[in-house]
């Protein structure tokens, strides 16, 4: 990468076509996006491996619909981009609005997503509350 603005456009690529992954039950390009010691806290506070967290996704048991990527944040560094970003996610049953972060890392030359956290917005949150700076 030249340049951060470069790494920034890749990082938000990626995530993108990772989410769409799974939306769409793509199970080779999520397999491909997803670092082999890859986990997920989901906002139901359930720790998740790669493994796992694919077999439900390619199961029905984690049915998304649509997964929205709302004023993402990076953090940048040599070998880790830490993204957070707002997120609504649409299920069969529901919709949720979370707090959605990833840190991505440079693993064998390809950025891969290694850590993902979801945090839910609290029920009264009835509007999205915008990202702030501090």
């Amino acid at each position: 990468m030249n340049t951060h603005a470069d790494l920034s456009a890749l990082i938000l690529r990626l995530e993108a076509e990772r989410t769409q992954a799974l939306v769409r039950k793509d199970m080779a390009t999520a397999e491909r996006l997803h670092a082999p010691d890859y986990q997920l806290i989901t906002p139901g506070g359930r720790c998740m491996d790669k493994a796992g967290y694919l077999r439900a996704v390619a199961e029905g048991r984690l049915n998304y619909r649509a997964w929205q990527i709302e004023a993402p944040q990076l953090q940048l560094s040599d070998t880790l981009v830490l993204l957070r970003y707002e997120a609504l996610l649409s299920f069969p049953e529901r919709q949720l609005r979370c707090w959605h972060s990833d840190l991505y890392a440079l693993h064998q030359g390809q950025w891969l997503a290694l850590r993902s956290q979801a945090t839910a917005f609290p029920p009264e949150a009835a509007a999205a509350t915008p990202l702030t700076a501090g």
